[in-house]
């Protein structure tokens, strides 16, 4: 599996575009795109290395991480799969836009496809494993792809750190507890992708991220 990450927006936000080499089957994870530029930016890579998008993936449905999924519904005519305890989070997309004071023109979009614990999606014959990773939001996942070694943990876990708590329905000890179990026992050479900043290793956080 390949993976090549963009950072979108105002909150600096890591929209993934991971794919098989071989079928070049491709899923975009956290469309983040605000305006033109980003739209352009993400859809001229898929058109260069001759990709077919088949998954529309979010890790959580906060507002910096679905700005783009209207927009990539209809242009790849896609479902957006996630967490369906996140689903009242897409549907209230204006609400949350207002929270934060932007004037945009936005789209109240829940999700098609639920996504839960366990469950296992396919690009090309590659695994991608569905983890449960509650706490930064209720229906926070994370998506591990064991053949390649490497997990995209959304909001959840970052180098040195981890996602804020304060937001609706947010719960720092459950977003402890989540890491603990689901992450933290990957293997330790692990890369992890998170949903802002660098990536990092299971190894790296188990030995210094502060919060443990």
């Amino acid at each position: 599996m390949k993976v090549s990450r963009f950072v979108f927006n105002m909150f600096g936000i890591n929209t993934y575009v991971m794919w098989d080499p071989d079928s070049r089957e491709a899923a975009i994870v956290d469309p983040g795109m605000i305006d033109d530029d980003e739209r352009k930016a993400l859809d001229s890579f898929i058109e260069r290395n001759e990709l077919k998008v088949t998954q529309l993936i979010n890790t959580h449905m906060h507002l910096d991480h679905i700005f783009g999924n209207a927009y990539v519904k209809e242009k790849y005519g896609l479902e957006i799969k996630a967490h369906p305890d996140d689903n009242f989070l897409g549907q209230s997309l204006k609400s949350q836009a207002m929270q934060f004071h932007l004037p945009l023109q936005l789209t109240d979009m829940g999700l098609d496809v639920e996504l839960n614990d366990g469950d296992t999606i396919y690009l090309g014959k590659e695994p991608v494993n569905i983890l449960d990773v509650p706490g930064h939001s209720p229906g926070s996942i994370a998506l591990y792809c064991p053949e390649s070694n490497f997990v995209i943990t959304g909001d959840a876990l970052f180098k040195g750190s981890i996602g804020r708590t304060d937001l609706p329905k947010g719960n720092q000890a459950q977003l402890l507890d989540s890491i603990r179990r689901k992450l933290f026992t990957l293997p330790d050479d692990t890369v992890v992708l998170p949903g802002h900043g660098p990536e990092t290793t299971i190894r790296f956080e188990k030995a210094h991220n502060p919060y443990f």
